[in-house]
């Protein structure tokens, strides 16, 4: 075999249910359930698939979204297979699993009888700030860790880190599994796997990529997912562009606003000062001027004249005149 070869990639939305979307696979898809869970593989004795069909519109979906949701011995398990990614996926996630639990309850029921209900998501990106491909997410008390509820849990996948794992799980198969692109890909897999079931997937992987009618069809729909998240690069690109601008121009309003402010209350503070310094001059002169008059005013009272006081204090008579008429 040729190594190079390229496979029908299992990520893929059309591949991953032709698998475990299949009633005939429930072997398959109890040890895929088991591995990624970390439960029991004794422990999952019935499933049931309540969405098999791909519909015709399915195909002219945005983004590679599949659900698939089973029923697992009084569990519900939605597996989530994400290539692109959305805006918000955590929120949409979140929203999702409260969708799925609480339909479960019909009039007359009992809260107790909601059983737990699991969220698998797969996701083709990073979502998280650490290295760890799995994130299993519960509610829980903030100092004491107690769980309010086993009912309640999302898992998070991702496969962009599962090469650089250490750690030798069950599960890391099926994740390189599913990310896995060609023949060498899955001959590495088949060489090292423990699990019969990981075994079985790789020759059905085989199988489908032998078949040149779903080969077309697979190629059809990668094109339309790469025009897609093409697209959406585009439009994040524009939308930063616009955001830019706008916030250029809300900037500079702000900031002509807080300039004006900024530039009054300094104005006020420094006509304050300049005031204050133009005041005590002020005073100084007036007061200087009042005690001169007082001193002119008694002197002229004495018999001194205008001409006479002028020549005494040696400044012009205008000046004497307009001394006296302070206090006259």
């Amino acid at each position: 075999m040729n190594r190079d070869e390229k496979i029908v990639k299992l990520k893929l939305d059309i591949i991953f249910k032709r698998i475990f979307g299949n009633e005939n696979n429930t072997d398959i898809i109890a040890a895929f359930i088991s591995d990624l869970l970390e439960i029991p593989r004794s422990s999952i004795k019935k499933i049931y698939i309540n969405n098999v069909e791909l519909a015709p519109e399915y195909f002219d979906q945005k983004f590679s979204r599949l659900d698939l949701r089973l029923d697992v011995d009084g569990r519900i398990v939605n597996i989530e297979m994400q290539v692109n990614r959305e805006p918000d996926f955590n929120d949409r996630t979140l929203f999702y699993w409260s969708k799925i639990y609480s339909e479960q309850l019909k009039t007359g029921e009992e809260y107790g009888e909601l059983n737990q209900t699991i969220c698998i998501n797969i996701i083709n990106f990073n979502q998280f700030d650490c290295p760890d491909y799995h994130s299993h997410f519960k509610v829980l008390e903030k100092e004491r860790h107690e769980v309010l509820s086993e009912k309640f849990a999302i898992h998070f996948f991702e496969l962009k880190k599962i090469k650089d794992s250490q750690k030798h799980k069950p599960m890391e198969d099926w994740l390189n599994l599913i990310n896995a692109e060609t023949e060498g890909d899955l001959m590495d897999i088949q060489s090292t796997t423990k699990s019969p079931e990981v075994q079985k997937t790789i020759v059905m992987l085989r199988e489908l990529s032998a078949d040149e009618k779903l080969r077309q069809e697979v190629y059809y729909r990668e094109k339309r997912l790469h025009d897609e998240a093409s697209a959406l690069k585009g439009a994040m690109r524009e939308g930063i562009a616009i955001g830019e601008e706008r916030g250029i121009a809300i900037g500079q309003e702000r900031g002509i606003a807080i300039g004006e402010e900024r530039g009054i209350a300094i104005g006020q503070e420094r006509g304050i000062a300049i005031g204050e310094e133009r005041g005590i001059a002020i005073g100084q002169e007036r007061g200087i001027d009042i005690g001169m008059a007082k001193i002119l005013l008694k002197l002229y009272n004495s018999g001194n004249t205008v001409e006479q006081l002028s020549g005494m204090f040696d400044m012009p008579e205008e000046e004497v005149k307009r001394l006296l008429a302070i206090k006259s």
